[in-house]
């Protein structure tokens, strides 16, 4: 029998990112939809049209999952979840802080939204990376009188680099990071005038910097008594906007604890995750980092889809003369996929596997 889930804003683009990657899935059925008040009462198919123009408001490749057209969008206030075993919360940040609690007093909810992403009983994860962070959500539980919990994906800019750093940091430690991004303009939702990207490079994202340098310190973390403890490593971000659809590009230079060749850092890229990987996960990528000696990649438009959007791609890696012990590479990163709806599948997948989604 298929796990019962519902996913929350699935009118919008991140809740059809996550509808997108639950379709046929073999684990979870589509068993509830929620939105905004002015979608609730209508079926799927109804809340998609444009009352103005009768297209359909579809953002994601491909079609909507058929199993989802003909179940009525509740309002996400007051969704129902007799028979949820799990929750998808995607939602901008205010109605996020207000609904995913009501949500996880009953049930797991695991959030694409900011606002719990920094509280030291919330796990930020990145499945592969740091699943053992999800065991605080026993402590996220006694202190809240939950009986579900909230799980938090990162910020898609964070999640390429945190999975490249994760690696080096096993390996070598890792002692500070510069990293300067060309991100996709799918990453600002439908917020970003057209006008403003064609020939041109945005040289400023408000608050991206900032949620890099805090969520990386924090995935790299470890548990401690009751909270989850930021690893101690300098971040220095600048966050850009590239004129390119969807793909995260990061030019990354870290200073490691001790001296590595590029050939051991290429091994070490290329092995991790195997564990993870192993278990093979409905959408999790065969590798979790693909490193190209080819040194024209990686590039969004060529690598951005590979293993459906779930690998970290990297190229270019080389001696860095300024950082000690400094390597540096380059890193795409799917944002809509591994960075969001996909990866908040592959965390479900994760809990449904450890026997963390309660009935």
């Amino acid at each position: 029998m298929r796990i019962p889930v519902a996913i929350v804003g699935a009118t919008g683009i991140a809740g059809q990112q996550v509808l997108s990657a639950l379709a046929r899935h073999p684990t979870f059925d589509i068993a509830a939809l929620a939105a905004s008040e002015r979608s609730a009462g209508r079926n799927f198919e109804e809340a998609l049209m444009d009352p103005q123009s009768g297209t359909r408001r579809w953002y994601v490749a491909g079609d909507p999952p058929q199993e989802a057209l003909e179940l009525e969008v509740q309002d996400a206030k007051s969704m129902r979840l007799d028979g949820v075993s799990l929750v998808f919360a995607a939602v901008e940040s205010e109605a996020a802080r207000e609904l995913e609690p009501i949500y996880a007093r009953r049930v797991p909810t695991i959030t694409t939204a900011r606002p719990y992403r920094m509280d030291p009983d919330v796990p930020l994860v990145i499945p592969g990376v740091n699943l053992d962070h999800l065991a605080i959500v026993h402590e996220q539980r006694r202190r809240r009188d939950w009986h579900g919990y909230i799980a938090a994906l990162p910020n898609c800019t964070a999640t390429g680099l945190a999975i490249t750093l994760k690696a080096l940091d096993q390996s070598f430690g890792v002692e500070a990071v510069i990293v300067t991004t060309m991100q996709g303009i799918s990453g600002a939702g439908r917020d970003l005038p057209a006008l403003d990207i064609v020939e041109n490079i945005i040289p400023y994202i408000p608050r991206e910097e900032e949620r890099v340098m805090i969520e990386t310190r924090k995935i790299l973390g470890h548990l401690t008594e009751g909270a989850i403890a930021d690893r101690a490593i300098k971040v220095s971000a600048t966050c850009t906007r590239a004129a390119v659809l969807a793909g995260h590009t990061e030019s990354v230079t870290v200073s490691l604890k001790r001296a590595a060749s590029v050939d051991e850092v290429i091994s070490t890229f290329e092995a991790y995750g195997r564990e993870f990987t192993a278990l093979g996960l409905p959408n999790s990528p065969g590798h979790m980092i693909t490193v190209h000696r080819n040194p024209m990649r990686p590039q969004p438009r060529l690598d951005r889809d590979a293993e459906n959007g779930m690998t970290t791609s990297v190229g270019r890696v080389r001696p860095d003369e300024v950082m000690p012990n400094g390597i540096k590479y380059l890193l795409v990163s799917h944002n809509t996929a591994m960075g969001a709806g996909r990866g908040a599948v592959l965390l479900a997948e994760y809990l449904a596997h450890a026997g963390m989604l309660l009935s």
